[in-house]
């Protein structure tokens, strides 16, 4: 067994690129990992990592046996989750990354009623829109909204998210309800992500309308709440507005244009392991929002 040690900590260098993260990973110090992977290096009888100040990468051989090595710790990682999974007792910590309304009012309570079901696991939401680095970070994942750029990350969709544009009544009253979107360039428009607008017209889609106004705020709570106290017209998906427009203090505006929008999703590090309990709550959030409408 002996001939097993270090593989692990090996592995796990060669995918964070740096011992300190793989410490991280691992929940070891960084000297352990150093030594341990020395100690491998030894008994192979061959450098696997080129280690300078500022990186660590892998070695020509060390590129080899990591392909080799990895199948083996997935395997053997496996292989204990399924013996655990046998009586379903998560532990442990879960760190899930988050970010906007539909995480908040939507995505946390579903947490709970999952957290609900084993008393031994912690879960901890880091509310961010920042992108995460998934090792050092320490994340399990993140749910996003829009258009996903790194091919890395696997993503699985949780829901479409339709738009809806929305005024108050003491706004439209001062300034007049616009019948097109073209109009918002004469009107106060509360921007939250982005200023460019996308609406559609029997089901095809205008160009990006860039609009402008005195509301700002990447926080769609503060974006709703400034829209209610009537500093403008505001275009987010609709589930933000959290029964702001069936209570009546929000007017819909452009109806006959709102847009289909983008979708939600569950983004993770493009690896073939994943912790139980990642796997667990990646699967329940799914069914969760197998049925869900806006």
């Amino acid at each position: 067994m002996d001939s097993f040690e270090g593989i692990n900590e090996f592995v796990a260098v060669a995918e964070s690129q740096g011992f300190s993260a793989a410490a991280k990973l691992l929940g070891c110090s960084t000297s352990h990992v150093s030594r341990q992977v020395s100690r491998l290096e030894e008994r192979v009888g061959v450098a696997l990592l080129a280690r300078s100040t500022r990186m660590v990468s892998l070695t020509e051989a060390g590129h080899i046996y990591y392909r080799q090595c990895k199948d083996l710790v997935t395997g053997l990682q496996q292989a204990n989750e399924q013996l655990s999974s046998q009586q379903i007792e998560l532990n442990g910590i879960l760190r899930v990354s988050a970010a906007g309304a539909f995480a908040e009012n939507h995505v946390a309570p579903a947490l709970m009623l999952f957290a609900q079901q084993y008393p031994n696991l912690t879960i901890e939401m880091d509310f961010n829109s920042r992108m995460v680095n998934f090792i050092e970070d320490g994340v399990d994942f993140a749910i996003r909204y829009g258009r996903l750029t790194d091919s890395g990350l696997v993503a699985r969709k949780l829901v479409d998210r339709p738009m809806a544009a929305a005024a108050s009544q003491e706004y439209l009253d001062q300034y007049g309800c616009p019948s097109h979107p073209e109009q918002l360039k004469q009107h106060s428009c509360i921007i939250a992500n982005n200023d460019h607008w996308l609406f559609e017209e029997q089901g095809k889609p205008l160009n990006a309308l860039r609009v402008h106004g005195r509301w700002r705020s990447n926080n769609s709570t503060a974006v709703i709440q400034a829209c209610e106290q009537g500093l403008g017209i505001v275009y987010l998906p609709k589930s933000s507005f959290n029964g702001a427009l069936e209570q009546g203090r929000l007017q819909p505006v452009l109806e006959p244009f709102w847009g289909r929008g983008t979708s939600s999703w569950i983004v993770y590090q493009n690896r073939r392991f994943l912790p139980l309990r990642a796997r667990m709550a990646i699967d329940f959030l799914v069914n969760h929002f197998a049925n869900w409408q806006e």
